[in-house]
């Protein structure tokens, strides 16, 4: 079962509400994202404590109803 890029862009923004999102189908199968996500949450945390807040965003999902999902995570310029 896949997901749509408007379930994971809500599911993120829901954990990270001042997060800008953007979602790129890489196959067109719903299956296959990269996304990429930009929130003052990250700041202070290494790439692999961003990447885990946004894997617990998706309650789950991943490795299940997303297949795969390629993340790139930064802080705003002004955070």
């Amino acid at each position: 079962m896949a997901m749509n890029a408007s379930e994971i862009e809500s599911l993120i923004k829901a954990a990270l509400p001042d997060a800008v999102v953007r979602i790129e189908d890489l196959r067109g199968d719903g299956d296959h994202y990269a996304a990429h996500i930009v929130s003052g949450a990250f700041k202070g945390k290494s790439r692999v404590q961003q990447h885990q807040m946004v894997y617990r965003a998706l309650k789950g999902r991943m490795g299940g109803e997303l297949h795969a999902l390629a993340l790139q995570t930064t802080v705003p310029d002004d955070a």
